[in-house]
């Protein structure tokens, strides 16, 4: 085995939610870290600037580069600071994989799991940045809410029809995408926060709850008993958090090393320093990788959870 891989992800979120792992893959050995910058773009950007030509990948965190939805990208202004600062080291924000790997978790859940969809109620948080997997529960034949415009844009109107959700998508996500990140998403401390007492209603009435994980907690009420939560990154705090508040099942897009699952951008990051390419693959690639070195999605049915702290008994 060779010299250690390193793997950056550089996150404008919370520095709480910082990890580092070590991990054996194909015989490659890769050490892989998170470091959030509380909601700097400045030391994003030096930060990337200093390790780079000294990590093997990184990835862009609590920003995206682009997002990949309904056969469109849509670029965002404020992240071309952060990808023109790798000058030798690939970058990536989990874009290029976040579509392949979250329509395969729900395929995962029905083919793998045996758990039927059909009919249920899902609260899709944001389809727009979670294009795959709402694709995935709308093929499975659940019913679903759409919440894009009430979590990224404060507007409290939900979306019911599929069709309506593309025209708006089409027709917002090119002018929102110009705007600070901060306005449509949370970053730094305000991804601690957690707004229970607004919008309950909407939790109550749906059976899953998925999309992204800050999203899906901003507004949670303390009474979740029996739901389901299919989301991304998740930590150990998280898994308690869910646990306290009832949920049953939570579904991660990723899996969980050390005890947290880490975002689509550093696993997206692993596969291309893991593949030695310069840029993203394609996303037949990825699925490929990912199948290879045993990557899965993470479950676990919360009301049989271990202690905090046994993270090997976490892992399925």
């Amino acid at each position: 085995m060779g010299a250690v891989k390193e793997i950056l992800g550089v996150s404008i979120g919370s520095s709480a939610r910082d990890h580092t792992v070590e991990v054996d893959l194909l015989g490659e050995r890769f050490r892989i870290r998170r470091e959030g910058t509380d909601g700097s773009l400045d030391r994003a950007e030096a930060r990337i600037s200093q390790m780079d030509g000294k990590v093997a990948a990184f990835g862009m965190g609590g920003i995206d580069i682009y997002l990949r939805a309904d056969g469109h990208d849509y670029y965002f202004r404020e992240a071309k600071r952060l990808r023109r600062a790798a000058v030798e080291t690939p970058i990536v924000c989990g874009s290029g994989l976040k579509g392949a790997v979250e329509a395969s978790t729900v395929r995962y859940m029905t083919d793998t799991l045996g758990l039927d969809l059909r009919g249920k109620k899902v609260l899709m948080t944001s389809a727009v940045d979670r294009w795959g997997m709402a694709e995935g529960l709308h093929d499975a034949g659940c019913e679903l809410v759409f919440g894009d415009l009430l979590y990224a844009l404060d507007i409290p109107i939900l979306i019911r029809r599929w069709g309506t959700l593309r025209l708006l998508v089409r027709a917002i996500t090119p002018i929102a995408a110009q705007m600070p990140f901060s306005w449509l998403y949370p970053t730094g401390s305000s991804q601690e926060k957690t707004y229970t007492g607004k919008h309950e209603a909407m939790y109550r009435e749906a059976d899953i709850i998925a999309g992204d994980w800050q999203f899906v907690r901003r507004y949670m009420p303390e009474d979740m008993s029996g739901k389901w939560i299919l989301t991304n990154t998740t930590t150990a705090k998280d898994l308690e958090f869910l646990r306290d508040r009832g949920v049953e099942l939570i579904v991660t897009s990723t899996p969980r090393l050390g005890g947290r699952s880490f975002g689509t951008n550093v696993i997206e990051a692993t596969m291309v320093a893991l593949k030695g390419a310069s840029g993203p693959l394609e996303e037949s690639e990825y699925l490929e990788l990912l199948d290879r070195v045993g990557f899965k999605p993470d479950v676990v049915w919360l009301q049989q959870m271990p202690p905090v702290g046994d993270t090997d008994a976490l892992e399925t």
